[in-house]
């Protein structure tokens, strides 16, 4: 092992190396800021610059961009609302609501300092139990799957607010957006009114931006901006007491990202919902969660960047992406006449772990880049709003239309809007449509896949334990509270005795 750690170090600290890595991440941090691009387009536009390179070093470059693109979408969630990442929707909660209260820099630097920690524990983690881990991740199949995702619906718990039955409704709803398109089962178009721009569903980014973007702008429209946040820089920096109340929720956001990330498909979306979830159920402060707690912020980060760097689990030891990004990563592989898989880590050992070890120098340079630019990024909210609204809505609007080119994201973005803006003036929560939609042709594949492998019964369930074991978690997530409050609770002593005694 340490053999090899030191070949990575010799591998990846070549001035060529250094310096794609550093261009891969400062290219990702910019690729997070601009709504609708995404790491997955990202990778995907600037693969074909990479193919004169050394495959260690375009790979070490591409993936410089995807957890890049991780923090990058993290500053415009926390700015004005606007998710750049879809695993930067649950940021937006707390960090949006920080940044109203002039702690946009605290929110920003927990964000670089939760990533950086998460990467690096997760880094570790990959190192060490890749192979074990791979090993365990080839027993989820569809069946262990619909267990996750039906955990990962649990937590709109989490997301209802004050009202679970409006959680529950968008959720439904987030549920019923995402079967437009083709059947999982059957591949025959639903609910697409003979549109082609639907058959590959309704397209969560632009639903996201309408929603976050959009809809906040017309809402803030409607009850009139307010000023300017204007705060002294020292108030931008993050306080020992934020950094002491982030300790517990960046571990927990880490070793639950990582599990997550390692799961083929879960994904780091997933991981930031599930991982501020637990947060709203174990957190000593978790009645703030929502209204601008730094525990809010540094889970969800946490969370999704060491999914990110767990995705390369099932990626490289089984050659199976772990998500998006890592799919088009594992094209990339292929363009090189390299072979993910077992024998990867044998054959090729120092384009692995030159590429593991650069995981840890691009974090690095992340921290170092992101950082001290925190209290200055902040700053953007002490422009006027009437300067700021028409750029989010440009950047909101233009960045659907370069996703695919197409009007017909633009539309999408303007729909979602008007839906955003509706729900914010009914106090409807948006969290639980995101996951809906997010997880809805997982949840729809996942349910087909194990109702054929049980020839229509679903109880095959019952009979694979590792799937009992998460279904219970998400039985306990969502009855747990009720069940809590029927318990009896102690009575103090001094409320027992009457007064005077």
């Amino acid at each position: 092992m340490i053999d090899n750690i030191i070949l990575g170090f010799q591998t990846a600290l070549t001035p060529q190396n250094l310096l794609w890595c550093f261009v891969g991440v400062l290219a990702g941090t910019v690729i997070g800021l601009l709504p609708g691009l995404g790491s997955t387009t990202g990778v995907a536009v600037l693969l074909p610059l990479t193919l004169d390179f050394e495959p260690v070093t375009a790979l070490i470059m591409l993936a410089g961009i995807y957890y890049g693109a991780q923090y990058g979408g993290t500053i415009t969630s926390v700015l004005i609302s606007t998710p750049g990442e879809a695993s930067s929707v649950v940021t937006t909660l707390d960090g949006y609501q920080m940044a109203r209260r002039g702690r946009a820099g605290a929110a920003l630097s927990i964000a670089a300092i939760g990533s950086f920690v998460a990467a690096i524990f997760s880094l570790v983690l990959l190192m060490v139990v890749a192979p074990p881990f791979a090993d365990f991740a080839l027993k989820f199949g569809p069946v262990e799957n619909l267990a996750i995702m039906l955990l990962g619906l649990a937590t709109i718990v989490s997301f209802s607010g004050e009202s679970r039955i409006r959680g529950f409704a968008m959720a439904a709803a987030g549920l019923l957006l995402a079967t437009v398109g083709l059947d999982a089962g059957t591949g025959t178009s639903r609910f697409t009114f003979d549109s082609v721009n639907l058959l590959s569903g309704v397209p969560f980014v632009e639903v996201m931006i309408g929603l976050f973007a959009v809809g906040e702008v017309m809402y803030q429209i409607r009850i009139g901006a307010a000023a300017p946040i204007r705060t002294r820089f020292r108030d931008l920096l993050i306080t020992k007491n934020e950094l002491r109340r982030s300790i517990a929720p960046i571990g927990r956001g880490s070793i639950l990202g990582f599990l997550l990330g390692c799961l083929p498909g879960a994904g780091s979306t997933l991981a930031s919902f599930i991982a501020y979830g637990v947060e709203k159920r174990v957190s000593r402060n978790k009645g703030q969660l929502g209204q601008g707690a730094i525990e809010g912020v540094a889970s969800p980060e946490s969370a999704n960047n060491a999914a990110a760097n767990a995705n390369f689990v099932p990626t490289l030891t089984l050659g199976i992406p772990g998500g998006g990004t890592t799919a088009v990563l594992l094209g990339a592989f292929t363009i090189y006449g390299l072979q993910p898989g077992p024998l990867l880590f044998q054959n090729q050992p120092t384009l692995v772990w030159g590429l593991l070890v650069s995981f840890f120098i691009g974090n690095v340079m992340l921290l170092v880049l992101n950082l001290p630019m925190a209290p200055i990024f902040a700053q953007m909210l002490r422009i006027p709003y009437a300067y700021l609204y028409p750029i989010i809505l440009f950047t909101s609007f233009v960045g659907a239309y370069s996703i695919d080119n197409n009007m017909f994201s633009v539309w999408i973005v303007f729909v979602s809007g008007v839906a955003g803006y509706f729900m914010k003036l009914y106090d409807l929560p948006m969290a639980p449509l995101v996951l809906g939609l997010v997880i809805g042709p997982l949840f729809e594949k996942a349910l087909t896949q194990t109702s054929a492998l049980g020839d229509g019964d679903l109880l095959i369930v019952l009979s694979h334990p590792i799937a009992l074991v998460v279904l219970a978690l998400a039985v306990l997530l969502v009855a747990g509270p009720s069940l809590a409050r029927l318990l009896p609770r102690n009575t103090p002593a001094e409320e027992r005795e009457p007064a005077g005694v």
